[in-house]
């Protein structure tokens, strides 16, 4: 019998529309310039929201996939060795004991070196509650040898995450609490 363990969602509009705005707009023009969506230096909500509700929450393909696919909400190319921070629109609530692991699709990863900048991504069970709803970014590079280029479109699965249960030791007696992404946990 398989562990159901965890439930994704949505993150809000709101959270979405912010994290666009500072991923695409006051971060990195050069994201910007490569995602074909060309929201436009306005940042115009609506066409943010368009890319939001056709966001599709990760799903296994096959009765015995382990990982559920995580799809892009945004189309776009990378050429050998560019790198494109994506917001997801994603969040994930899981239970005591088990964590998100996210990985490149295999195949991408075999056909281009395509590559999660962090190599694998965890998502503990409290960053859901973080102060940005636990949104799940992927910063992905195309770490191809023989300069291939890559591109997606809207909705292609880019990454698998896959649950994961883990152990403590038994003198563990961490009571630290999170609010945050990367370096939230202080060390």
């Amino acid at each position: 019998m398989i562990n159901r363990v965890g439930e994704f969602e949505k993150v809000s509009f709101q959270q979405f529309l912010a994290d666009m705005k500072s991923t695409f707009y006051e971060n990195n023009e050069d994201d910007l310039n490569r995602a074909e969506t060309q929201i436009s230096l306005t940042c115009k909500t609506p066409m943010i929201r368009e890319i939001y509700d056709a966001i599709k929450l990760p799903l296994r393909a096959t009765e015995r996939s382990a990982g559920n696919d995580i799809r892009t909400p945004l189309a776009f190319t990378l050429k050998a060795g560019e790198s494109m921070k994506i917001p997801t629109g994603l969040r994930v609530k899981i239970d005591d004991g088990w964590f998100l692991a996210c990985f490149p699709k295999s195949g991408l990863g075999f056909k281009y070196r395509l590559q999660l900048d962090n190599t694998i991504g965890i998502i503990d069970g409290d960053y859901y509650d973080s102060k940005n709803e636990g949104h799940i970014f992927l910063k992905i590079t195309n770490d191809s040898r023989e300069g291939k280029t890559v591109s997606f479109e809207k909705g292609t699965g880019v990454a698998q995450g896959v649950f994961m249960m883990y152990g403590i030791t038994y003198s563990d007696n961490a009571d630290g609490k999170r609010d945050g992404g990367f370096g939230s946990t202080g060390s």
